[in-house]
């Protein structure tokens, strides 16, 4: 089963974005409602049966069951009967809500997440439609429930052969936007191994390094708008809370946050196209980039965006049958990619490697790159050399075991980006 999800922006009339937010609005306290609920329950179970709590004491009868998904959903169902503002709401909507509330309740356990919060007004931004008898997309409009006809802007068409199962409303600073989860009962085999591969090293001073010896500078997304984010946010500390002109200036930041976004994710985009064009292997270094945004650069590391890139990346991979796979990333800049040499450990401020057994030369990160490549190539097509960590084994070489990978002196690209490295060296001293 294939699932692809389809983001379209709408444009409703001003009775349906007066229905949205009262949907938004209603979804907000069916959550708070129901997450009270739950830790009431959770806090009555606190203290041991012969004892009170020193807090506070919670009337929970001690066999009342804990409030899961099914009987909220019954308490849910009850409750509309007596309550118009909940009747105004589709049922179904409000019951994705509590499915929502559930998966967040067991993410806590199965991902290691924290304890759902409350949602203070305007911090619940989407719900969801989750079922339709047919197909609700006709031309450039969707019909919703109970919303009628929306305008959308159909920017590229539904492909054929895809069922329509569900559409999620979000809000976002510059509109509304429609999220049409498709189907389609297809089985995609997984891509084989195969064709040029390319080896990807990631950092801070160019956003990444190829094998192949090209560079790509760091885009700085955050930094080219920060004076004018900082500027904006120091007059919103003087406006009254709540008042028209905080509301007024708080939406210009959500723009100028939803246009960085924006930015940063084109550009990754537009980067793993042009990264599995020439290629039919990508490998990339398996990094946990939340540890490393918590550096003293975690500042430049969230807004390089590391983690949406290498994500963004796999699926251009997977949609261009390109292999893609992530390979270990300990000591990928103290190994020659020439002789398997430990070169030892290198200063950030080196960004030469010079291999003192061999005497090869380049780009630092060209380097790790390369040496990505080589432990890529041996643990997806090599069989006999795959270590227990994803590393190379000392025997592989350039040429005698690795087909297809061409020697890096008679690599064309590598060969102008390492005569360009050299002369930009020069240059500089």
């Amino acid at each position: 089963m294939l699932t692809l999800t389809y983001e379209y922006k709408i444009e409703p009339t001003i009775e349906q974005v007066a229905a949205i937010e009262r949907y938004l609005e209603v979804c907000r306290q069916v959550w708070n409602y129901a997450l009270r609920e739950r830790k009431d329950w959770l806090n009555s179970r606190k203290s041991d049966v012969n004892a009170c709590s020193l807090i506070c004491e919670y009337i929970i009868p001690a066999d009342a069951l804990f409030p899961n998904y099914n009987l909220q959903a019954k308490s849910l169902t009850e409750a509309r009967k007596n309550n118009p503002e909940l009747k105004s709401v589709n049922a179904q909507v409000l019951q994705q809500v509590l499915r929502k509330l559930e998966t967040a309740f067991l993410d806590m356990s199965r991902k290691g997440m924290g304890f759902p919060r409350f949602k203070k007004p305007g911090r619940m931004r989407s719900f969801v439609f989750p079922q339709f008898k047919t197909n609700p997309v006709n031309g450039e409009s969707i019909k919703l429930p109970e919303l009628g006809w929306v305008k959308m802007r159909l920017s590229r068409p539904i492909p054929d052969g895809f069922t329509l199962k569900q559409v999620r409303i979000v809000k976002k600073a510059s509109g509304y936007f429609a999220m049409l989860s498709l189907q389609c009962d297809v089985q995609i085999p997984d891509v084989m191994p195969g064709g040029h591969p390319i080896g990807i090293d990631l950092g801070l001073e160019n956003f990444l390094a190829t094998s192949d010896g090209e560079l790509i500078a760091r885009p700085r997304f955050f930094d080219s708008l920060h004076r004018k984010l900082k500027l904006l946010q120091r007059r919103l500390k003087h406006k009254k809370k709540g008042s028209k002109n905080w509301r007024k200036l708080n939406l210009k930041i959500a723009r100028l946050h939803q246009r960085i976004h924006d930015t940063r994710k084109d550009f990754h985009f537009k980067l793993a196209h042009h990264l599995v064009q020439d290629a039919g292997m990508i490998f990339v270094e398996d990094i946990n980039f939340r540890i490393w945004a918590k550096g003293m650069l975690g500042k430049h590391t969230l807004d390089a965006g590391f983690g949406q890139f290498v994500n963004i990346l796999q699926w251009v991979c997977w949609k261009e049958q390109v292999y893609f796979a992530k390979v270990d990333a300990d000591y990928t800049s103290q190994q020659c990619p020439r002789c398997q040499t430990h070169t030892g450990k290198k200063d950030l401020s080196v960004r030469i490697h010079n291999c003192h057994e061999c005497g090869y030369t380049t780009h630092r990160d060209v380097a790790a790159a390369q040496v990505v490549m080589i432990r890529g190539f041996a643990v997806s097509v090599q069989p006999h050399g795959v270590g227990a960590t994803g590393q190379a084994v000392p025997e592989i070489a350039w040429l005698d075991v690795l087909s297809g990978v061409i020697d890096l002196d008679k690599c064309p690209r590598t060969r102008k980006s390492l005569k360009r490295f050299k002369e930009s060296s020069t240059n500089t001293k």
